[in-house]
């Protein structure tokens, strides 16, 4: 049997705010997105495969919903806080139409920023601080975060868990265990084929990468800095 996979889109089709350096790679143009979750809807275990999306843009909404309807698919979408209600993001309203289309709303912060440079305190306020925005919103608990830039360690992982969050969705590729804290994914960008999206469900790495992402992940877990 396939391992699951975790997939990241960011955004879909035209940007409808100023995108921040080096993102434009992560969004997709809208026939891409389609062939993709035609690829997962094709597979013989389709939920094996975890979609989410980060950054709470509009696409998710007005793009991402309809397509994934049409096919039964659900995702996670891991939504940034402060940017609630403003141009290209998602609203209030929007919001709400993705949970009651049992789509799964996690965190993704307060403002996007790499959590592993925020002091103590600060990284406390914004994984409570949009938590709790979230659940006031929704009236349901939110127990999952997406870690901005995929960058974590140990102290992360520590505040996540203090923080009431039940799993975090980090971008380190290859496989996940669905039953696991920390749960990897790769992200689809502009740049990769059909070919290349249907490797990545797989799951499948190969042997020096399987290796260097044991290590890397080895070596965030046993990281603490910060303050």
């Amino acid at each position: 049997m396939a391992p699951a996979v975790g997939l990241i889109f960011h955004g879909i089709g035209t940007p409808r705010r100023d995108l921040e350096p080096g993102e434009a790679p992560y969004w997709v143009t809208e026939g891409t997105f389609a062939l993709a979750l035609d690829q997962i809807a094709t597979l013989p275990d389709p939920s094996q495969i975890r979609i989410s999306f980060d950054d709470g843009n509009a696409s998710d909404h007005d793009i991402a919903l309809p397509a994934l309807q049409e096919r039964g698919l659900t995702a996670d979408f891991f939504v940034l806080t402060g940017r609630i209600n403003q141009p290209g993001s998602l609203s209030e309203g929007q919001i709400l139409a993705l949970r009651d289309a049992s789509m799964t709303i996690g965190s993704h912060g307060i403002a996007h920023r790499p959590w592993i440079r925020l002091t103590n305190a600060a990284l406390r306020h914004e994984l409570a601080g949009s938590r709790q925005m979230l659940e006031m919103l929704l009236g349901q608990t939110v127990d999952s975060a997406g870690i901005p830039f995929g960058m974590w360690n140990g102290r992360i992982l520590a505040a996540l868990r203090a923080a009431g969050y039940r799993m975090a969705w980090s971008s380190d590729r290859g496989g996940l265990n669905p039953a696991a804290f920390l749960r990897p994914r790769t992200s689809i960008t502009a740049a990769m084929t059909p070919e290349a999206v249907a490797a990545v469900l797989t799951g499948r790495l190969g042997l020096r990468a399987r290796i260097l992402r044991t290590a890397g992940m080895l070596a965030k877990r046993l990281s603490h800095s910060g303050g």
